[in-house]
């Protein structure tokens, strides 16, 4: 379905799952689990349907970002961090969810972030996942090198620097495939995205360089999940380290899943999501 969540502006919305389950003598509400995709430029997709494991705990809601997937296109002027993250609570108004937990992966952990700064006292939990607070390019080029060698390294370097086409086309070649340490194990879950290009090249090239979000990490008045693999080339470990010291030291847990990469719970599921599991029932 498409909510609407400012005049003439509708989110593309999934949802999984009762809201109210029996239990005994009365229905027990369960927590909202909303899902903020990764980009930018593409769509909730690469969450199903290994995330359908935690329906059992969660009413899971599925989400396309303004503008990306089957939400309503929307003009490049509102492709902002500050855009998206304010959607998170315009949406949740829209849909009566009240202190929901969110899951921000990769950009969506960008957004997440943002939202933690603008809207600190709005979440129950923020699971921030193979994500980063800022732009640090060496990070990448050396974790592709060491992954793919000089050709991964060149296409990273080429794509992150210049944003566009030909680089990604090349990004595609030389990076995309080191994302994850294991075969996909759905041949054809890469294909059932909906990506709109133009906006991936168009916010990297305007707001990523300069994107910094430590600062507003301080403000999270909730726990807040951090998790990163071991083997991310885009993401590294040293990223997520970044994420946990900007947090304040009594609300952040922080997990590494070993021979994982970017979306921990492709490589290994039962272990990403098991933590998954522990932080929204702790």
């Amino acid at each position: 379905m498409r909510i609407e969540i400012q005049p003439g502006v509708r989110l593309f919305v999934d949802v999984e799952g009762p809201g109210f389950v029996p239990d005994g003598p009365t229905l027990r509400e369960k927590p909202t689990l909303l899902l903020l995709h990764g980009g930018p430029g593409f769509d909730h997709a690469s969450f199903k349907p290994l995330f359908s494991r935690l329906a059992d705990l969660v009413q899971i809601v599925y989400v396309d970002h303004r503008g990306h997937g089957r939400s309503d296109p929307r003009p490049a002027e509102e492709w902002t961090l500050d855009t998206f993250a304010d959607d998170v609570v315009r949406l949740c108004d829209a849909l009566g969810v009240e202190r929901p937990i969110v899951l921000g992966q990769s950009f969506g952990g960008f957004v997440a972030q943002r939202y933690i700064a603008r809207h600190p006292g709005h979440a129950a939990k923020v699971i921030l996942s193979s994500t980063a607070p800022r732009f640090e390019l060496a990070r990448k080029l050396a974790m592709f090198e060491r992954l793919g060698g000089a050709a991964a390294r060149d296409a990273a370097k080429a794509f992150w620097t210049r944003p566009d086409a030909a680089t990604w086309a090349a990004y595609e070649v030389h990076c995309r495939h080191l994302y994850n340490t294991t075969r996909p194990a759905d041949p054809d879950a890469g294909q059932r995205g909906l990506f709109r290009p133009e906006i991936l090249f168009g916010w990297n090239e305007a707001e990523h360089a300069a994107m910094d979000l430590r600062a507003g990490l301080a403000a999270a008045r909730c726990p807040v999940l951090v998790l990163a693999g071991s083997h991310d080339p885009v993401c590294p470990v040293a990223d997520a380290e970044d994420i946990a010291a900007a947090l304040p030291p009594a609300l952040v847990e922080y997990t590494v899943i070993d021979g994982a990469g970017h979306g921990t719970w492709r490589d290994r599921p039962d272990e990403a999501l098991a933590r998954l599991r522990a932080f929204i029932a702790g």
